[in-house]
């Protein structure tokens, strides 16, 4: 249900005309005009690739337009870099924080604009004027907590934080919502209301159609760089939303044919992890998955997910338990180990354990696999062989731009990332698919195809393990839930048996009995 949110028409803080940028000669956004007003959430929608952070990163004065003219209360603007923006009122928090990890809340708030007391830095004040912003949004926060301590839902709104310290009007939100849990998701939700209702505005990117509709009020769809249509939120549907931006009608429901599980590939027994604190956070744990199916851990973040997929495939060490893969034991074995004996991995963090940014496409969809024979001859890379491997994938798997195999991967969009790691990941046709989080920040579009692959791939007789904290996508494929709270599989439910009650009860710690 769209929100009930009086929106001042009459005052236009933003305004952006037949904006054209380009690069060489790939148009990313192609004629595009958008309006914002006062006090309004506005949500850009498109897919991956489809130019959205461009037009925002133009908007931000990180690009220049190649063509366009930029309003802003009316004046008309043209921002050297982010500097002319900011004084202009206007902040964007990147999908990706910038934060400073080792300093604190306060620090990373204030930073280059610190207040002073005679020539030294007024640290007191700084923390005092942090509380009152904060206090003043309905944004709890530790001013004193080091970045590095504190989830990735309270460093965003640290992040927003920064932005209203600096003194902007208009916030543009990258993405804000594709790390975080279903409750983080509603508290943002609740800060944009706070935010709008005194009276700044908001422009939200983001692929999640329910959050459009929970919060927005108009939403501008971009298709391929060019500018759709502008509608007000209240009257469309997901579905329209949906095929506008993709083009065509988007099927939501998973089609997937019961299957008889096999034998058992991943056995894990009595686990036994501790977190980044050293503190025990799996407590004995136990689980398998079987050939031919997919087993969905849902669990609310913080209840031992990451680091019982960490120990499984070797980048953390665990204290004590047994792990087999198809009969062997890889407990505390290296990662490359755990990799040739059948497992592949989408993992949590793509910028921390899925890519190297600063390695093309087609490097790193061979990550793992450059020293096959295949892809390599004495030493020496066959660069060829990799190319056409990677382009491939890329027409496959629909990366944008096309023919990107030879940009780094740092360049391309959060959601173009995340399909190269799919691609490298489902390719490596490995016993078991560890899925985790595999569609964030894509779009719907992407999402029924990753969906399909992953569904392929418990078709082909692979065993799937999914941990994602979509209960939708939980519930859709899975064959099988096993819900983790506190360090433990407290309950396990079939997965056409499943609904959001009984899941939401165990998560929070209660029984499928209850």
């Amino acid at each position: 249900m769209a929100r009930v949110h009086s929106v001042d028409l009459n005052t236009k803080v933003i305004e952006m005309k037949n904006i054209v940028k380009k690069f060489g000669n790939f148009v990313a956004n192609d004629h595009i005009n958008l309006t914002v007003h006062k006090g309004e959430i506005h949500a850009i929608l498109g897919e991956n690739g489809a130019g959205k952070s461009t037009l925002m990163n133009v908007l931000y004065g990180l690009y220049r337009p190649t063509e366009g003219e930029i309003y802003v209360k009316g004046v008309k603007q043209e921002f050297d870099g982010p500097g002319g923006a900011i004084k202009a009122g206007i902040g964007m928090v990147h999908q990706h924080f910038m934060l400073v990890q080792p300093f604190t809340v306060t620090e990373n708030i204030v930073l280059g604009m610190e207040p002073v007391k005679g020539v030294s830095l007024d640290m007191k004040k700084a923390r005092e004027d942090v509380i009152a912003i904060s206090e003043r949004y309905g944004m709890s926060i530790d001013p004193d907590a080091r970045i590095e301590d504190i989830t990735v839902g309270m460093q965003q709104r640290v992040e927003i934080l920064k932005v209203l310290y600096r003194g902007a009007d208009t916030l543009i939100l990258d993405e804000p919502t594709a790390s975080l849990t279903p409750q983080e998701i509603q508290e943002l939700i609740t800060i944009m209301e706070n935010l709008t209702a005194d009276g700044k505005s908001i422009i939200l990117i983001t692929h999640k159609l329910k959050e459009i509709k929970a919060s927005a009020d108009y939403c501008t769809i971009i298709r391929l760089g060019k500018y759709i249509d502008t509608v007000k939120v209240a009257d469309v549907t997901e579905q329209d939303l949906a095929s506008m931006m993709v083009g065509r009608n988007v099927t939501f429901k998973v089609e997937k044919q019961e299957m008889e599980p096999g034998e058992v590939v991943l056995d894990v027994k009595d686990l036994v992890g501790l977190d980044y604190r050293k503190i025990e956070i799996l407590k004995k744990l136990n689980l398998q998955v079987r050939r031919g199916e997919i087993l969905g851990i849902a669990g609310i973040d913080g209840n031992g997910q990451s680091e019982l997929v960490e120990i499984i495939t070797g980048l953390r060490k665990g204290q004590s338990g047994s792990i087999t893969i198809n009969g062997e034991e890889i407990f505390n074995a290296k990662p490359r180990t755990i990799f040739l004996k059948g497992v592949s991995s989408i993992p949590e963090d793509r910028h921390k354990h899925g890519l190297v940014l600063d390695f093309s496409v087609a490097e790193n969809m061979v990550l793992q696999n450059y020293r096959e024979p295949a892809y390599q001859k004495h030493g020496f890379l066959k660069k060829d062989a990799i190319r056409k491997y990677a382009e491939e994938a890329i027409v496959k798997y629909d990366i944008r731009p096309a023919g990107c195999y030879n940009q780094a991967a740092g360049t391309l969009s959060g959601g173009n990332q995340q399909k190269i790691i799919i691609a490298r990941e489902v390719n490596n046709d490995k016993d078991l698919l560890i899925a985790v989080n595999p569609t964030r920040g894509l779009d719907v579009g992407a999402i029924e195809y990753v969906h399909k692959y992953i569904v392929e791939q418990r078709n082909k007789g692979k065993a799937v393990l999914l941990v994602s904290f979509e209960l939708d996508e939980i519930m859709s494929l899975s064959d099988r839930i096993d819900v983790i709270y506190d360090g433990q599989i407290v309950g396990s439910v079939a997965g056409k048996d499943a609904d959001e009650n009984t899941l939401g009860l165990m998560m929070a710690g209660g029984t499928n009995h209850e």
